[in-house]
């Protein structure tokens, strides 16, 4: 990670340039919004929404899973050879583990987000050029406290929606959905903190309806 980076990572807006703090000359994520939520709480539907609408969606899970087969020898090296399926992470497999065991989701976490970081920084540099609205798809945003995007979207539901979707989702059972709907801030805090808010508890009509006026509120915010 370069010394940029660092910077932002740590301090907002600012660098380090011969030892002395500066403004950057470009603050980074300028027309970003981030996108986040909780588990199955339909965030991946929202987005393809908002990519249908126009909308660049940066996706921070697909990021990972592209960093995730790049380090595939180093995540076996951490979370053994059992993780590895054909040369590539099984996230199925290496999810039950991490989400079972705290220390070695913070080993992952570690691992995983400056990369992450430094990838949706590159590519938002790109969008921010364009001086249009995007969106950051990140589910740990709130968790991270890594990305300084000054507008959020939360995508909610009931927790009831939340486990019977992942249940079916995932084919994982109920105890373990609870422990990755725990190892996440609270839903509530979240929408507390939202700039926007999407309902998705009710059905498809409803959803599009909540969307179609997030994207209007972020039209007119960012004209």
């Amino acid at each position: 990670m370069n010394e940029a980076v660092q910077a932002i990572n740590g301090a907002g807006n600012k660098q380090l340039i011969n030892g002395d703090e500066v403004q950057d000359q470009q603050q980074p994520f300028k027309y970003a919004v981030a996108l986040t939520g909780g588990i199955a709480t339909g965030k991946s539907t929202v987005a393809a929404q908002f990519v249908s609408a126009g909308f660049v969606v940066i996706d921070a899970d697909r990021i990972a899973h592209q960093i995730l087969d790049d380090l595939s020898f180093e995540v076996a090296r951490l979370f053994g050879d059992e993780v590895l399926q054909n040369g590539k992470v099984n996230r199925a497999i290496l999810g039950k583990i991490i989400f079972a065991q705290t220390q070695k989701r913070k080993v992952l976490e570690a691992l995983l987000h400056p990369l992450i970081f430094d990838e949706i920084l590159r590519l938002s540099d790109i969008e921010d050029q364009k001086k249009k609205p995007y969106l950051v798809d990140i589910p740990l945003f709130f968790e991270t406290g890594r990305y300084n995007i000054g507008r959020v979207i939360v995508v909610y539901a009931s927790q009831q929606q939340q486990i019977e979707r992942a249940m079916q989702r995932d084919s994982v059972s109920k105890e373990a959905v609870l422990r990755r709907i725990e190892a996440q801030m609270d839903m509530e805090q979240k929408r507390n903190q939202a700039d926007y808010l999407i309902d998705n508890s009710g059905d498809e009509q409803q959803l599009n309806k909540e969307v179609i006026s997030v994207i209007q509120h972020i039209k007119k915010d960012f004209s």
